[in-house]
């Protein structure tokens, strides 16, 4: 169980993988190719009580490899936002970056930029005191690069460090029966 009174500032969520089903060696293109991970609507529903703010980054490459485009994005995003409110979860806001693996420079995680801009845009976030949620080293390594803790959640056949890792769920709803067990 984690001590949440520890982490309720924000809580970051990456979202393919996480939030929805990650299609192997594909990008989620069209609202069509979405499709909710088990229980996350009701995960949400239980997250968005027990955090100050909830912010999804997610790098979208697709986008930087002209597969999809930034209206495509911004109407997955949209409408994902909508179940997500009918089913009485939230989400605050949503960074994502469209920049090829190969860009130099780039806002992609691991780096921290999309942490950084929500404290520009949250600056009542405190990083110390808040928590990641993702699905790939890459996802932890932004969570330790911005001082956060780290929860892995699904059965990547990828490697990770261990001490990227603080905690680990199988899906996003058993983290957020976990913290709704604090109650």
């Amino acid at each position: 169980m984690i001590i949440l009174s520890k982490f309720n500032s924000a809580l970051f969520l990456d979202r393919d993988g996480v939030i929805n089903y990650r299609p192997p060696n594909d990008y989620v293109k069209k609202w069509a190719e979405f499709e909710f991970l088990p229980g996350v609507l009701k995960a949400l529903k239980i997250l968005s009580v027990r955090f100050q703010k909830i912010i999804l980054i997610t790098n979208q490459q697709g986008i930087g490899k002209n597969l999809m485009t930034h209206e495509d994005l911004h109407i997955i995003h949209q409408k994902m936002l909508d179940e997500i409110k009918a089913n009485g979860g939230r989400i605050d806001c949503i960074y994502y970056c469209p920049d090829l693996a190969t860009k130099p420079h780039t806002c992609r995680k691991p780096g921290i930029k999309m942490a950084e801009m929500a404290k520009n845009d949250f600056p009542e976030i405190n990083f110390n005191n808040s928590l990641m949620v993702g699905d790939t080293a890459s996802d932890m390594t932004f969570g330790r690069n911005a001082g956060m803790k780290t929860i892995l959640v699904g059965s990547q056949n990828e490697v990770i460090k261990k001490d990227l890792v603080d905690y680990y769920f199988r899906i996003l709803f058993d983290f957020a029966k976990s913290v709704s067990a604090n109650d």
